[in-house]
């Protein structure tokens, strides 16, 4: 086993240790938010117009999480490119970040809902920071990315 390798189990064992997060709360946060979504008047119809089959897509976001919060390396795939077309900016991420907040403190002790949503910051971040670039806007520190400035 190669010293990455045993860093990252490391890692993930330190986190599950701290936080009480294992694959069962994943999942159960995954679908308990993603239930919430497809109900949502703002972002459900985003998703809706993209997902056919939920469950797939399901199980790649539990991958997804598990790969974030326990490093577990499960999920392989390009997030940038899968949202970059999609007609969001800093109020769907603002929205996005509010829901799943609420989700993790309700389905998550306090200490894995905190890291959960530690990360979910900094992944909308990066993805809103990635749409701006995309679409031409180059944003400062600081800055939110605004399609349509209200």
């Amino acid at each position: 086993m190669s010293s990455r390798t045993e860093r990252r189990i490391q890692i993930s064992e330190s986190v599950a240790a701290e936080t009480g997060i294992d694959e069962a709360m994943i999942e159960r946060l995954v679908r308990a938010f993603y239930a919430r979504i497809r109900e949502d008047e703002i972002l459900g119809p985003i998703f809706a117009s993209r997902i056919n089959d939920w469950e797939p897509h399901l199980k790649r976001m539990c991958d997804f999480w598990s790969s974030v919060v326990l490093l577990t390396g499960r999920y392989s795939g390009q997030p940038m490119r899968m949202h970059a077309p999609l007609p969001v900016d800093a109020r769907h991420f603002d929205h996005w970040l509010r829901l799943f907040k609420e989700t993790a403190e309700a389905t998550c002790p306090p200490e894995a809902a905190a890291h959960f949503v530690f990360r979910a910051r900094k992944i909308a971040e990066s993805l809103e920071l990635g749409i701006a670039g995309s679409r031409g806007v180059m944003l400062k520190r600081g800055e939110r990315y605004l399609a349509d400035p209200a």
